[in-house]
């Protein structure tokens, strides 16, 4: 500033009034806000604030002289004549807290509302309570100059500055990977499907069925005695009346005791389904006229052959309750479920069974969907009584209706076996108590389905020799190289294979403290050895008979039993003496899966040792129905995983493989078992009606005896029962 400029004089009252002219709210509310909404190059330029914030920001700013000649604005408004240098002011590194001004001095800014335009600032008016009228003009253009500049740049900088909006910005979300979350819903899973269903199951208990079984078994056995002793004429005539009242009453307790089954009957009929329930209940209605029509003729009715028959249908509804409670009961103790699921064209055009993922939801909505063999079960039933309706029909317009009522009874009884009941519960039932000890179930017919037919299932080594199985026992080094040199290329070879001696090796190199090295030219040989080049020397490993036959010489006396060796650049180096314990859970499955004639068994594991002589030795299995592809192949089939929309056909609760092979060779088996036994029973009930059919047009009664109808439910038992048993040799 020029000193020749005359500045007008102020007193500190003057200035303590000038700077008090606004209104005391006004003034509150201003002492509230904080200095730093204002430009910070205006404030830069104004106030050079103190870093420390206990000093007193304004002590240099206001330093009144004592002195009242002298102006107490010239500090404040001591500008440069340089106008390039005010316009580059230097920013605080520090932003300041709020002023803690003096009693005395209020030094006050009110940007918002003394802007004139959209609330910007004006300094210029804000410096005019500070500033004399005498002011030079050359001086207030400076002053004027500066400012604009400087509110252009803070313009310029806020328009280059891109505008920030909330919703343009999302913070990256943490990767969820709890394997307890996990757990914890696949446990709200469990408890609300299978524990919820498998304690319902134990409330019902399997007693009283048990109970309802063994009494009827009573019952049929002593009708069939009053019914072989009627036929043997054992029994007089005046006690023939009392002979036919006790097989009236004994149906009748027969059917009370397996009153369920007739109202399970009635209520498939009701929802528009026939089952084999169904018609148990117009056998019972047919055998209760015949019995009435008994009374006044004087002739035993068929009650044995309907008490068996309501007995091999308490059997049935049995054999289900006890299957799905076990099932319930394999699925809430699961902790991890693991799927199988079918993948096509997997190997030599066969389809191949992966195991993979499994749900809760795969199995709790298939396992009681009616099977196919039930459907044709369901189906015949109600054909066969539409038949036998005919057939009464016929026989009642040749004979009369009392023969219609008789042609009609004995007909019901002979159409369906006895065992036709549990044709498709008892196999599945015995499959079950096999499939519980392991951990398994089948979800449901579409799982028995997909399971069946030519299909290949492939091996990974932990498969045949899980974690932990695979030792080693001891090494023996021989010639003249380092140990821990002959440690690391085998280690490295081994480890460049792959398979389950990898982690036994890279424990070795962790105890001998060796370095592993890269491995070039690697072959794997498919008779029990690899080989490759380590540093530039050729390493080969395998059985005895390998390094024989690579040349290599063996000396006297190294003969071990389930050993490694191993050569470097021709020489033998090492022996190691690796132990293959023979897993029960590994054993039973091979053993179950080369069972099988459609049933291929692909190897797919790095252990160069598991050839085939070496797996035929070690579980005594034949070798003709597995696989045991190259390397390349084997590779790919691992990269290998079900479609995504792949149905699950069986879930397994443990990782062991007899829980993976006896669901795939149960379902098999249950399949064939199943099919078999509704096909047996069919043969027998054509050939019942065939024959009722011939005695309606005789009209002959003498082979409607009661014991003939018996006799022949008994027979067509014993190939119907041991069919079922069938699931029992997986």
């Amino acid at each position: 500033m020029d000193k020749d400029t005359e500045l007008q004089e102020f007193d500190l009252d003057d200035i303590l009034n000038e700077f008090h002219d606004l209104p005391q709210e006004e003034a509150e509310e201003e002492s509230q806000k904080d200095p730093r909404e204002l430009p910070e190059d205006l404030l830069d330029g104004l106030l050079d604030l103190p870093e420390d914030p206990s000093e007193d920001p304004l002590e240099g700013l206001l330093d009144l002289p004592e002195d009242p000649s002298e102006d107490p604005l010239e500090g404040l408004l001591d500008l440069t004549e340089d106008p390039e240098q005010a316009e580059t002011p230097e920013a605080p590194s520090d932003q300041p807290e709020e002023p803690d001004l003096t009693e005395d001095v209020t030094l006050r800014f009110d940007p918002e509302e003394e802007a004139p335009n959209g609330g910007e600032p004006a300094p210029e008016e804000a410096l005019s309570s500070h500033t004399s009228d005498d002011i030079a003009e050359e001086d207030t253009k400076d002053i004027d100059q500066l400012i604009a500049e400087a509110l252009a740049a803070d313009e310029d900088e806020a328009s280059a500055a891109p505008e920030f909006k909330e919703e343009d910005f999302t913070p990256p979300q943490p990767i969820d990977f709890n394997p307890r979350a996990k757990l914890r819903e696949l446990k709200k899973k469990l408890v609300a499907g299978p524990e919820k269903r498998y304690y319902e199951l134990s409330e019902l208990g399997v007693g009283k069925l048990q109970v309802a079984i063994l009494v009827n078994v009573l019952i049929v056995a002593l009708c069939a005695g009053v019914t072989a002793m009627f036929a043997l004429d054992m029994v007089p005539e005046s006690r023939l009346r009392l002979v036919i009242f006790s097989q009236v009453l004994a149906m009748l307790l027969s059917t009370l005791l397996g009153c369920h089954q007739l109202l399970d009957g009635l209520g498939e009929l009701f929802k528009g389904r026939f089952t084999i329930n169904t018609l148990l209940v117009f056998t019972f209605a047919a055998c209760c006229v015949d019995a009435v029509l008994c009374l006044s003729e004087l002739r035993v009715p068929c009650c044995a052959a309907f008490c068996l028959e309501m007995t091999m249908a308490l059997f049935a509804r049995y054999h289900r309750r006890s299957t799905e409670m076990a099932q319930m009961d394999t699925m809430r103790k699961a902790v991890r479920l693991y799927g199988i699921a079918k993948a096509s064209d997997y190997y030599e055009g066969r389809p191949g069974l992966l195991r993979t993922e499994g749900q809760v939801e795969d199995f709790m909505d298939t396992y009681s969907l009616p099977s196919a063999p039930e459907k044709v079960q369901s189906v015949y039933a109600l054909l066969s009584l539409l038949i036998c309706i005919g057939i009464a029909v016929f026989a009642g317009t040749l004979h009369g209706f009392s023969m219609a009522v008789q042609i009609l009874s004995t007909s019901l009884l002979v159409a369906v076996p006895a065992s036709f009941f549990i044709a498709t519960t008892r196999p599945m039932a015995v499959l079950e108590k096999r499939l519980h000890m392991v951990g398994t179930v089948l979800c449901g017919w579409r799982g028995v389905k997909g399971l069946a037919g030519k299909a290949v299932f492939p091996l990974k080594d932990e498969d045949l020799f899980p974690q932990g199985s695979t030792k080693l026992n001891g090494v023996k080094f021989y010639g003249k190289r380092d140990s821990e040199e002959v440690v690391s290329y085998t280690a490295s070879l081994i480890i460049a294979a792959g398979g389950g001696l990898v982690p036994v090796f890279r424990q070795l190199l962790k105890n001998k403290g060796c370095s592993e090295y890269p491995v070039q030219n690697f072959q794997n040989y498919g008779t029990g050895g690899i080989g490759g080049e380590v540093q530039g020397e050729p390493v080969l490993m395998g059985s005895l008979n390998f390094l024989q036959d690579m040349g290599v010489h063996i000396p006297e006396g190294t003969m071990v039993n389930q050993a490694v060796y191993a050569a470097i650049d021709g020489q033998l180096s090492a022996v190691y003496a690796i132990s293959y314990a023979k897993m029960r859970s590994a054993s039973a499955g091979l053993v179950t899966l080369t069972g099988y004639r459609k049933l291929i068994t692909v190897i797919l594991g790095g252990d160069f040792m598991l050839t085939e002589s070496f797996l035929q030795s070690k579980f005594g299995v034949k070798t003709n129905r597995m696989a045991f592809p190259s390397r390349e192949v084997r590779a790919e089939l691992l990269r290998r995983q079900p479609d995504e929309d792949a149905p699950v056909l069986a879930i397994a609760t443990r990782p062991d493989l007899v829980s993976a092979a006896y669901a795939v060779t149960g379902a098999r088996a249950l399949g064939i078992a199943t099919r078999l036994a509704v096909a047996i029973h069919l043969l027998a009930g054509i050939v019942g009606i065939l024959i009722m059919l011939a005695l309606a047009y005789l009209g002959s009664t003498e082979l409607l005896a009661p014991i003939n109808v018996l006799l022949y439910q008994l027979i067509w038992m014993i190939p119907g029962v041991l069919v079922t048993e069938w699931t029992r040799a997986v």
